[in-house]
């Protein structure tokens, strides 16, 4: 009696698109992922020991050397930074604002910001610092 002779397949699992799909989430991922933004404005941080990195909704008011203020890209005065900040601060689920001030710049500039900020719809103000080691 003949029997048949019956090859077994070799059953080979083909990774070639896996890694492919792989490298094109990375790419993206990579991407899309948000970096930390620097202003335009050169300034000196005050630094602080006790300073830590926040995550917070881009709501970023800096105030230069100079004492002019900037607010979403263009400079504002501070006769129209309340509108400003109203405005800004309707549309934002975190009414958080974070005050960038060069060290240099008159604390009572930096309060008066701080005041107008809380009495246009600000519920939070962070104020940037720089860590003491840099």
């Amino acid at each position: 009696m003949k029997l048949l002779d019956i090859k077994k397949k070799k059953v080979g699992l083909n990774i070639t698109p896996l890694i492919d799909v792989l490298f094109i989430l990375i790419i993206f991922f990579t991407v899309s992922s948000t970096f930390m933004e620097q202003p335009g404005i050169k300034l000196e941080l005050p630094k602080a020991v006790t300073s830590e990195a926040q995550q917070l909704e881009k709501a970023v008011l800096y105030i230069s050397p100079e004492s002019k203020l900037f607010f979403l890209d263009q400079e504002v005065s501070l006769e129209g930074l309340p509108e400003l900040l109203k405005n800004s601060m309707a549309g934002r689920s975190e009414k958080s604002l974070i005050i960038t001030a060069d060290k240099e710049v008159h604390h009572g500039l930096v309060v008066k910001v701080m005041d107008i900020a809380r009495s246009n719809g600000v519920l939070k103000l962070v104020i940037s610092t720089e860590p003491e080691g840099k």
